[in-house]
Order: structure tokens, then sequence, then C-alpha cells
């Protein structure tokens, strides 16, 4: 099948992952109406503050054009209740002058002549003078809103003063303007009752009509320049959380790890993100107008239509690449709420700077206005500002497409020339920023380690092998760089088994003389991976941890149409090596050809993952996704062509028995499911390669079965890395086995081959007839006991061994491989002799791999608990405990040493593996005497413990020599 590649596979990857965003927009339907709709909800906010402020000044005509003001015409005295913050008890006014009979008489009508109610005597106040008046408003606060003050001249002439407070207030919502409420009502009052005395017709007209000057409206409080930019940044920081979380959270989780190492391109996965997220801001933005529209804002129905939607998505596309650029410094999703909520805070306190004038001022540097403008928010509250200031008023136009280009004040001659900023600028600024925030987004991400501490180098991007995609071979390419930091370099040892040095010599003649054998799928050299120390600085100490090899230098091959399965305990490196494979994890020193493509080149590694399929020992899945449709998603990114790839879903998904699961969301699927689909995607797209790291934990045996069918199958024409930690399933599968314990290749080659070096010989099995009328006579007594020691001692005098396991119907030992000489002729006289010991059957084989494995794993563990001092206590069933280097197998007891038996006692202690891959004990032999020729390796005894200054003496066994003694224990 011809994969897809270029443009043609970019355009076919852009569709699949912009067809699984909206998937997962969909099927996450409440964070995606919030992103769209949350628009509505501050506008409904802004609706209702605007209403709110509107209320508080619709008694007053300030903030209306007046062009025909209406008469105030003769208002009455109004009770002193109304005015706001009274006290009671009050007095509609208070006068001065009540020595004199006629000016009483003036205020009685006053009080009777109030339009529309009579002015009760209870509600008026009189003094003698002036002073009086003072000193009693001075004493009672807030008890009157105003004073009349009398003096009588002559007969023709009397005199009037008026004193209020003039300060105006609020209350509720409410204006009062005293001079209108008191003032004007009190003037009419005693100027009309004084013509009439002096006249001397108490029914005279006077009829007095007040008119304000027409007016424009003056600029008051606007929602929308002052509010409005807080609150449409927040809405805008939703959208904005929501995109660094959906970048984090692919990062966090590795699927976008596991896209690249299906061979997903890095500009398809950018590209893929922005369209869509445009897509978002698209839509919001159109709804944010209409909803403003919807509620009647002179904001959105007088500005222009495409003014004001080029502010906002603009500005939404802006916070996009913002949020993009801010994506590659953060590595936990937890963090994207935090840094959302941040932006937000720091972009209110500069949006307020911005309202207040700073720094789109004449009086203002450019380089501070260039810098200022480099944060979206404030750009976002200067256009909405100059929005909101072209529709603050009810003759005002608003913005129109043509005056774009010009200020909202330029009508203002005096204020033209100190603007500095236009809603074109702004555009342009949002324009600009937005590209630089996508680029840097892109460079950041490719320069910062990631969680393994891959990055590129600085200036990768300058390398031919970045833009054209040729090469590859060489580390030089376009380089990865490890950021683990310094680490001491790893010495070179010279591996002790015999078929690993040989396997090393020919990949280092490979190396020198440059050629690249064409029989090899992949080419391990000398692959080092070190992590750096830390250092932990803690209330009064510091704690450092020293670097930790994980590899420590390895030469293979991995052949062609061959199966090679890699085994070892956990924390052997297995899992390590598949990443520096994939690219996951960067390399310390050395280096591995796939193909002939480096790993440690970006430009190779590139190319290696077109070619290769892998499943992870984690499995990296969309739990929102069916597992069709990560088929589906990953056969499109391999490039397989669009006709095939629906067949190809179809036939994957059958083939680990998930059809009828297939549009089941993986979040339903179990563990064994879950892997089955991982297997299915590693095998999508007919790889070269396929690299399978444990791929059948957590399954039923019927399940791995089934899987391991698939892996059959799929040998042929390709080279498949396993790792495992079965030894059924290695000794089934694989062509080659290779065992790794401590960073270490310990051995290598076939089963067959490692069974017959490092088991303790070939196993036979002895089996007795049990019922034996046939042969015997009726009365006849079968005595079990004289067969089986016949047997034993047949076994002894020719191969001197001793039963392993023994039963009522089978005896079993264990031949060491030096007596294979033997074995001819002493199989030969048994069979001869089969009806005199009366055996049914005899059956002789190799030992199981498990067993390879724990003899390769325990002497590995020997050498490192060794090294590192590393012991536990072995109980014995004679109630002595004893220290032990962990993985020995014979351990001489000290203080058993006698006349009789003058080296003392030993036992072979069994090991097995605990759930987390390491050894533990499981059981001990009986003690039995050291053999004369036996040799100590190790004494399990440090040089010096602090048990001994505490009065404690531990004892710590001697570790012997297994190789001087195998048929001791026969």
């Amino acid at each position: 099948m011809e994969l897809r590649r270029g443009v043609p596979l970019f355009y076919q990857q852009f569709k699949a992952l912009l067809k699984k965003n909206l998937l997962l927009s969909w099927r996450n339907k409440t964070a995606t109406f919030i992103q769209l709709f949350a628009s509505f909800f501050f506008i409904l906010l802004l609706f209702c503050i605007d209403k709110g402020t509107q209320a508080s000044t619709s008694h007053t005509t300030a903030y209306k054009t007046v062009l025909d003001p209406k008469a105030l015409v003769s208002p009455p005295i109004p009770p002193c209740e109304q005015k706001f913050f009274v006290k009671r008890p009050c007095f509609d006014f208070v006068w001065s002058g009540n020595h004199s009979v006629r000016l009483n008489r003036i205020v009685s009508s006053i009080m009777a002549n109030n339009p529309g109610r009579k002015i009760p005597s209870s509600k008026v106040k009189s003094f003698r003078t002036t002073e009086d008046v003072d000193a009693w408003l001075l004493n009672n606060p807030m008890h009157c809103p105003g004073a009349l003050h009398f003096k009588e001249i002559n007969a023709t002439v009397i005199s009037y003063g008026i004193q209020t407070n003039s300060t105006p207030v609020r209350d509720r919502g409410y204006f009062e303007d005293p001079t209108f409420k008191f003032q004007i009502p009190l003037q009419i009052a005693a100027e009309r009752e004084i013509a009439r005395h002096i006249i001397g017709d108490p029914n005279f007209s006077w009829v007095v009509g007040l008119k304000e000057f027409p007016h424009p409206a003056k600029d008051g409080f606007s929602v929308m320049s002052t509010i409005a930019p807080s609150f449409l940044l927040a809405f805008a920081m939703f959208g904005f959380a929501m995109q660094i979380g959906s970048l984090v959270v692919e990062k966090e989780l590795k699927l976008r790890q596991a896209m690249s190492m299906t061979g997903l391109y890095e500009s398809t996965y950018w590209f893929s993100w922005i369209i869509w997220e445009g897509i978002l801001t698209l839509v919001s933005s159109i709804l944010l107008i209409l909803f403003g529209k919807a509620f009647q804002f002179d904001f959105f129905n007088k500005n222009n239509f495409a003014v004001v939607f080029l502010v906002f998505y603009l500005f939404q596309l802006n916070m996009t690449g913002f949020a993009f650029m801010l994506s590659s410094f953060i590595s936990k999703s937890s963090s994207a709420t935090t840094v959302g909520f941040s932006v937000f805070i720091v972009g209110f306190f500069t949006q307020l700077v911005t309202v207040f004038g700073f720094p789109y001022d004449i009086k203002v540097s450019n380089i501070a206005r260039y810098i200022w403008s480099l944060f979206p928010p404030n750009l976002l509250a200067v256009a909405v500002d100059a929005l909101a200031e072209a529709t603050a008023t009810p003759e005002d136009v608003g913005i129109s497409w043509s005056g774009r280009k010009r200020c909202a004040d330029d009508a203002d001659d005096d204020a033209g020339d100190e603007c500095v900023i236009s809603i074109n600028d702004v555009y342009i600024w949002l324009v600009a920023t937005s590209f630089v925030w996508f680029v840097l987004a892109i460079y950041f991400d490719n320069i910062i380690p990631n969680a393994n501490g891959v990055r590129k180098s600085i200036f990768y991007f300058l390398q031919p092998g970045y833009w054209t995609g040729k090469g590859g071979n060489k580390v030089e390419e376009g380089h990865l760089c490890s950021c683990m930091g310094s680490v001491p370099r790893q010495e070179y040892v010279t591996p002790e088994d015999e078929d690993v040095l040989e396997e090393e010599n020919i990949v280092k003649q490979d190396v020198t003389e440059g050629t690249v054998n064409q029989n090899v799928a992949v080419q391990v050299r000398g692959l080092v991976k070190t992590y750096a120390g830390t250092m932990t600085i803690g209330c009064c100490k510091c704690k450092k941890t020293s670097p930790y090899h994980a590899l420590k230098g390895l030469w293979m091959n991995f052949a062609k149409d061959q199966l090679f399965c890699l085994l070892g305990p956990n924390g052997a490196g297995k899992t390590t090596v598949i990443n520096c494979l994939t690219g996951v994890t960067p390399v310390t020193s050395g280096d591995a050809l796939i193909y002939g493509y480096s790993i440690r080149s970006a430009v190779g590694m590139s190319n290696i993952r077109s070619i290769i399929g892998v499943c992870p020992q984690f499995d990296i899945l969309w739990d929102a996704l069916s597992g069709e449709e990560h088929l589906h998603l990953f056969a499109s990114i391999k490039g397989l062509p669009p006709d095939t790839i629906n067949s190809a879903a179809q036939e994957s998904l059958a083939k680990v028995r998930l059809t009828e699961s297939a549009k089941v969301r993986t979040r339903s699927y179990s563990g064994g499911m879950r892997r089955r689909l991982s297997v299915a995607i590693s095998l999508i797209g007919d790889p070269k390669l396929i690299i399978l790291d444990e791929p059948t934990t957590g399954m039923d045996p019927i399940s791995r079965r089934h899987v391991w069918d698939i892996i059959q199958d799929a040998k042929k024409g390709r080279s498949i890395v396993l790792t495992t930690h079965s030894m059924e399933e290695a000794d089934i599968l694989s062509d080659r086995i290779g065992i790794m314990a401590k960073g270490r290749l310990r051995c290598i080659g076939n089963s067959i081959r490692l069974k017959s070096r490092f088991g303790t010989g070939f196993v036979t099995n002895v089996s007795f007839i049990e019922n034996a009328t046939a042969q015997s006579p009726p009365n006849a007594t079968v005595d079990h006991t004289n067969q089986h020691e016949d047997v034993k001692q047949f076994f002894k005098d020719h191969l001197d061994v001793l039963p392993a396991e023994e039963t009522k119907s089978f005896l079993t030992f264990i031949i060491p491989h030096e007596k294979e000489k033997l074995l001819t002729k002493f199989f030969t006289e048994l069979e001869d002799r089969q009806q005199e010991f009366r055996i049914a059957d005899i059956q002789i084989g190799l030992t199981t791999l498990e067993e390879v494995f724990l003899n390769i794993a325990k002497q590995a563990e020997l050498e490192s608990a060794a090294a590192e001092g590393r012991l536990v206590t072995l109980s014995l069933t004679s109630g002595v405990s004893v220290e032990i280097p962990v993985g020995a197998r014979f351990v001489g007891i000290p203080g058993t040493e006698s006349p009789e038996n003058p080296r003392g006692n030993m036992v072979e202690v069994y090991w097995e593996q605990d759930d987390s891959g390491s050894l533990c004990i499981s059981g001990h032999s009986a003690e039995m005497a050291v053999p004369p020729d036996a040799q100590p390796l190790i004494s399990a005894a440090p040089p010096s413990d602090r048990n001994l200054r505490r009065g404690r003496r531990p004892v710590y066994g001697v570790v012997i020599n297994p190789n001087q003694f195998g048929t001791a224990n026969s």
C-alpha cells in the first residue's frame, strides 16, 4: 500500500485533526456552550448596569439634548419630607423677621396660597433675626431644606433673602437638585406675596415660568467605555483558558506524542488548531454583536457592523495566539485556569490605565506605547473606548467603515492633534501581534524541553533539512538536544557474555566501515541514557541524588522479517530503549539507525515516524472518541489513501475483536480492550517496524492468545520489537531474545540457545506404572518405594544426580549441561530397563525461559547489591536470620562449622518476582554441607556497620559460586 506524502498528506491530516476537534467539542457540550454563549451573560450584565445608570439620571436633562425646554410654572414649596436624608421632625421652611406684623401676614399668605397644598403652621418656624436662624440651623442640621429672611425697609420696599443647601445629592439612584426643588419655589412664593401685599390686591395674578437653556447632551458615565472592556475581556478568558487547556491536555496525556509517533506533521498540528480556534472565535464574535444589538446598545447599533466585528474577532484571534504561546511553557492542564485568571487580573488593571488615557497620549513616548500595545487586552480597551466615545450621545452616529482610520474625537479641532491611535491602527496591531504569537508558539514549542527533556536547537529553523524533510542519516542534520543537565560519562564495560560481545563487535565493525547492513532494520550503536541527579534544598538541609544510568551502552541489531524480544525486570531499561528509538526520550550518547535514519536527527526522526508503528506501554487514547474514530484518525495521519481508511479500520477492529465495540467511546473500554485497540493502532498503515511495549498487559488468556496470532501474522515482511514480562509470550513469538538488566544487555540469542547456555540443564521426568495388574500376579503387591529407589540409584550411578522433585507417580531430575555427552548411552540403557523399573514414560526437555530470565536477573541483582551494599534478610527454618545480597543463590551460613563439617552448611535460596518486578525471596532449601571445592564469591558483610556500635551483631551470609558445584543439590 502506497502512503500519501507531502501536500496531500498535509491536507488529509488537517481534515482528520479538524474532525477530531469537532467531535471532542461536540461531546464536551458544556465547555463549548460556555465558550460560544458566555457573551450573552456579560451583555446581559452590561444591559442591567446601563439601565440602572440611566434610571439614576432619568429626571435630569443634563445627559440629554434639549432643544425646546419645558417651562417650570409656579412650582409649589414641597413638603420637607421630600428632602433626601432629612431628619424628623422637619420644617418646610424657616424665616426671620417675626417681630413685624406686616411680615407675619406675608408669611401667612405664603403658607395659605402654596399651589396644590396649604402649609400648616406646624411646618413653619419663625425667628426674630438672621442670626437666630443661623444658630438654629447649626444646632439642627438636615431638619429644614431652606430659609427666608425678610427685612421691612419702608411702606413700599420689603427685601428678602433665601438660604438653601446647594449641594446636589443622590439617593438610591435618584438625583436631587436643591436649586430647582427648593430655592426657586421659595423665591417665587416670596415675590408673589410681597407684590400682592404692596399692591393691596390679594388676588393679583402672579405667574412665573422658568426654562433652562437649550443644550447638547453632556458626556456622562459610559458603561461601554468604562466597564465593558473588563467584561468583554472576562468573556474572552473562557475561550482563552479552554484553548490553553486543550493544548496542554494533549501534551500532558501524551496524545500529541502518540500522533507525532504515527507521523503527524508539526505544521499540520498547529494549523489545525489555528483554523479550529479561528472558527470558534468567528462564531462567538458574531454572537456577541448579535446579543449587543438585541439589547439595543448604541455601541453595536450605530457603529458599523464590520468595524465592531473585526475588533472582537481580531482580539479573540490574538488571544488565541497568545494562549498558544503560553501553552509552550505549561506542562500541567491544572495550571491553564491559573494562567487564564492571572492574565485576566493583569489585563483588568492595564485596561483601567488605558481607559484613563495612558499611554495613548501625545505626551507619552512611542516606545512606551509600542510595548503597551503588545498586551492584547490593552488594544481591546482602547478600541472599545473609541467605539463607545463615538456613540456616547444620542446625536453621535458612530464609526463607519470609511471612518475607521480617523480618531473618534477628530471633530474637535483642539483634540484632533492629540489622537495617536485609530481603529484601523488597532486592527494592524492585532493582526501583527497575532502573527508574532503564533510564530513564537511554534518556536518555543520546539526549543523548550518537554517532560522528557527533548528539544531542538535554538537555530533549528536554519537547518535545510527542517524545510526540505530530506536527509536524516546524520546526527548533525537538525539534531535533537537533551536538556537533562550535565551528567558524568558512562565508562565502557566489556560484556562478559560471548554472544553479547560478538553482537557488539558486529555492530562496531559496521560503524567503523561506515556500512549499513541491508538485512538489519534497527542498529543500536552504543546507546547510553543517563538522567542527571537532582538537588532539593529544604529547611537547613540540601539533598542531592546521584545520576541514574538507565542505559549503559547497548550494541545490537534487530533484523528484518524477525521479531526481537527484549526482556528484563522492571528498571532494566526496556522502555527507555523504546522511548529512545521513537524519539520520546533524548539519548545521552550513542545513536541508533532505523532503516538508515538516525534517531538523534530531527529530520531522521521525522522520517522514522512515518515508517513505524508503536504500541506504548500505557494506552494513549481520547476518552471521548470511539475505537473506530481512533483508527480513522491514525490511519489519516499515517497517510492511507482516503478510500481505504474505512476498510482498513474495520479490518483492524476485526483482527483485535473490537467490531462490536467499534462505536463505543474508549472511556467505557476495559483495560484489555484498550490494549487491543493500541495494538490495532500500531499495525495501521503497514509499517516497516512495529514496536510493541508490553502489548498484552491486562488481557485475559483468550485475548492474549488472539493477539499473539495477530503478532505472528504481522511478522511477515517487517521487523517487530517486543517487550514483555510473559516468558511464555517471548518463547512463542520471538526469533531472537535479548535479556537486559541494570541498563546492560546480558545475553542475546534464540530461545533454545539461551536455555542451553543459561538454564540449569535438562529436565527429565520419569513417570511410573500405577496399575500393574496386567504384568503382575493377582495377589502381588507393587512396592513403589523400591521402584523409586532403583531409578534414583540408576541416575546417581550414571550421572551423579539426585531427584529435584519426587511424588508417588513420578520423579524429576535436572541433568547439568556438562553431562550432555553421556545422555545418549544413558537413555538407551534406561529404556532397555524400562520394564524392570516399571517406567511408564520418560520425558526430557530444556529448562524454561523463565528460569533463564530469573538466573540472569539474579546475577545482575547480585552484582548491583554487592556494589551498592543492598541486603535482604533470609529467615532460616532453624530460626537464624542471615543478611544476604539480592539475587544470591547459594549462601554459606557462618557459625555452622564443626569438626565433622569444617566448611559449615549452606542453603540454596529461591527467588521470584513480586508485582513490581523486583526479586524477593520465595523460600530456601534444607541446610546442606558446603562442598569441599566450592569457593566464596563475596561476603555480605559491609566494611562497617552501625549495628555494631549498638551492641547487635547481624549474621552475614557468604555467597558461594554456583558454577563450581552445579550438581551439589541435584
